[in-house]
């Protein structure tokens, strides 16, 4: 009988702090706000890419989009990925960069296709900056370094220039947290394996910009807000030595020729 009577009160107890707890809490605020942060985050991406389009050359080349969709969507399709979540776009600027922006807009600068020395090496780049996209990193920062406020008066289209340059310089040349950096390295690897890509070329790309990372080229822009690029190749190649790993070219060798030779000066 005491052991009814105590299992009893046990749940009498348990009902009473949730029922507490759902009251409490505004559930209608938090669903506000998520609804709210996504609608700011749809306006900041179109926001932004009509900045950045404004001053930079869209490259529109077949050969060029073609080969670079063909890329995306080999990623996309492995990983179970919404294509329509990622929107490439090929941006005339000697820089070796890519970086993802709100909204799942990923700005690609031919200067980073010009120097990959293979196929495999710009994939890895582009599916760090897709693991970007995926993990919310790119809002989270934001969010952190600028504010909601900020970032709704941005997304009116009522932001001053300063503003939205200054959020595009945290955009183009964003140095993420460590842990969150890391985060992006071991997904984009993880897309790599499923994809039968090998991520070797990925940490091998870094660990050549590493040997750069105290020059002072303006060409260096990834590398430079990527810091630690020896250190993550190495843990790159550490989370990948027992893995079983297949290797596939997403291009053919005349693909890939053919793309790089668009960007011969």
């Amino acid at each position: 009988m005491k052991k009814l009577l105590f299992q009893g009160a046990i749940i009498i107890i348990v009902f009473l702090c949730s029922w507490f707890c759902f009251t409490q809490i505004n559930w209608v605020k938090i669903f506000h706000v998520q609804q709210l942060t996504d609608e700011t985050e749809k306006k900041l991406g179109d926001v932004l890419l009509d900045v950045v389009l404004k001053s930079e050359d869209e490259i529109k080349t077949p050969q060029v989009n073609n080969a670079i969709d063909s890329i995306v969507n080999h990623i996309c399709i492995k990983n179970n990925i919404d294509r329509g979540q990622i929107k490439i776009h090929v941006v005339e600027k000697d820089e070796i960069n890519a970086f993802a922006m709100p909204n799942g807009h990923l700005i690609v600068y031919s200067g980073l296709i010009q120097n990959s020395e293979n196929q495999e090496e710009l994939t890895g780049v582009l599916c760090h900056e897709i693991a970007h996209i995926q993990l919310n990193h790119v809002m989270k920062k934001l969010l952190s370094e600028m504010g909601l406020s900020v970032l709704i008066t941005l997304s009116s289209g009522n932001g001053s220039p300063i503003i939205i340059k200054e959020a595009l310089k945290k955009l183009s040349s964003l140095t993420y947290e460590r842990g969150l950096e890391k985060e992006a390295d071991l997904k984009a690897v993880d897309y790599m394996i499923k994809a039968n890509v090998n991520p070797s070329s990925f940490a091998n790309f870094l660990f050549r910009q590493s040997l750069n990372e105290n020059e002072s080229s303006k060409y260096l822009q990834w590398a430079s807000s990527h810091p630690d690029s020896k250190d993550r190749s190495v843990y790159i190649n550490e989370y990948t030595k027992n893995k079983s790993i297949k290797s596939v070219s997403v291009l053919s060798v005349k693909g890939w020729e053919d793309l790089k030779k668009e960007f011969v000066q």
